[in-house]
């Protein structure tokens, strides 16, 4: 137990690192950049997507390395491209630098953010792993609470390019040492496959696998439009710009929230009971922005980060859950192509209907896309013999 615990605080800080240093990034970055290097900030955030994608493209074929050889070699190489990329674009005097810097980035992203770390503790603990994501995720649930403001500050203090450079520095001599030195390499301890309750049929198994990438991929989908667009929504509903900043301001914590409460559950309800509930609380939260105001903007920010939360721990239980250990970082791999896909997409896709349909409706839409991607869940089972 003692080394499990060792286990979630080293990958949690791991997580916390490379989620503030890379995805994070470019809410601090993207306004100084685009003044500096004289571009939109439209063009420079395009190479953000553009890494989302190459995280995507990657994905299944690190996926199929980390079960043959375990993860910690994932984490480590991932340190080691992010501080190149970063340090890219700390140096970065123009377009093709900056996407060259991102696209090296994406690649690191797709080496080291939550799939690979659940993965990594999936072959290190089989189905023991669930309690390990759930505090890698408590943890690195704060990493844009720490590394938005720190950027922000670092920013202004030295300049966003030297920003750049000291996170690259931290990533290699950290980061890197810090994975190397502190996480076990190893294999699976289960080889056995958990075939789910439908006979071990080809077709049960396609099914599920349907239903669980469904799921997660709308729920990203709106996570990240959500991301974009949750200011403007709320002020449209009766919300004041500093109202909407506090409601949204709450997606944080309830997040955290909801991590905590999923882990309280553990030993009273079923994963799949804590993911159904909390999949609900996301079609629950967007109707009541139906209310309008500022109380109803609020509860939502809670409620909404309560679900969001525990989708984050879904990602990394749901599937060992329902197919078993074998081949569990390959499944892992092949489930981020679609949500990392959604990801970059979503902002892009979702602006024309923002514009083109009223706040209420797009409420609306969103509740309805969040309660069909919680319909999902109800197919799916866990093999015999567990709940």
């Amino acid at each position: 137990m003692a080394s499990n615990r060792r286990l979630a605080v080293v990958i949690g800080i791991n997580q916390t690192l490379s989620w503030g240093m890379t995805f994070y990034l470019p809410a601090v970055i993207a306004l100084p950049a685009a003044q500096s290097l004289g571009q939109s900030r439209a063009v420079l955030l395009g190479a953000f997507s553009c890494a989302l994608l190459i995280s995507g493209v990657c994905a299944p074929r690190i996926g199929k390395h980390i079960d043959r050889h375990g993860g910690r070699g994932i984490l480590v190489a991932s340190c080691a491209v992010s501080a190149l990329g970063l340090a890219v674009l700390g140096t970065a005097s123009g377009l093709v630098a900056w996407y060259v810097g991102w696209l090296a980035i994406g690649v690191g992203m797709s080496l080291g953010l939550y799939d690979v770390a659940f993965a990594t503790v999936g072959c290190l603990l089989g189905r023991g792993a669930a309690p390990v994501i759930t505090g890698i995720t408590l943890l690195a649930g704060f990493a844009s609470t720490i590394f938005w403001p720190i950027g922000a500050m670092l920013a202004e203090a030295i300049g966003w390019q030297n920003t750049l450079l000291c996170y690259a520095a931290v990533q290699a001599a950290w980061n890197l040492p810090m994975v190397l030195a502190l996480v076990p390499a190893g294999l699976p301890r289960e080889t056995g496959a958990a075939v789910p309750a439908e006979e071990g049929s080809t077709r049960g198994l396609a099914r599920a696998f349907a239903c669980l990438s469904g799921f997660f991929t709308i729920r990203t989908f709106l996570s990240s439009a959500v991301a974009v667009f949750v200011l403007p929504l709320l002020q449209s509903l009766g919300s004041s710009l500093e109202q909407a900043i506090f409601a949204a301001a709450m997606i944080g914590p309830g997040q955290v929230l909801g991590r905590i409460i999923e882990f309280s559950l553990a030993k009273r309800l079923s994963l799949l009971a804590r993911a159904r509930a909390a999949a609900v609380l996301v079609p629950a939260a967007l109707l009541v922005l139906l209310i309008g105001g500022p109380v109803a903007a609020a509860v939502f920010g809670l409620l909404y980060g309560i679900g969001n939360g525990v989708l984050s721990i879904n990602r990394g239980t749901l599937p060992m859950a329902i197919f078993g250990p074998a081949g569990y970082a390959g499944l892992l791999g092949r489930l981020a192509v679609p949500v990392l896909i959604a990801q970059a997409g979503a902002p892009t896709l979702i602006a024309p209907l923002v514009d083109a349909v009223s706040p209420q409706g797009v409420a609306i839409i969103a509740a309805a896309s969040a309660g069909f991607a919680a319909l999902l869940l109800l197919p799916l089972r866990p093999p015999r013999g567990e709940g």
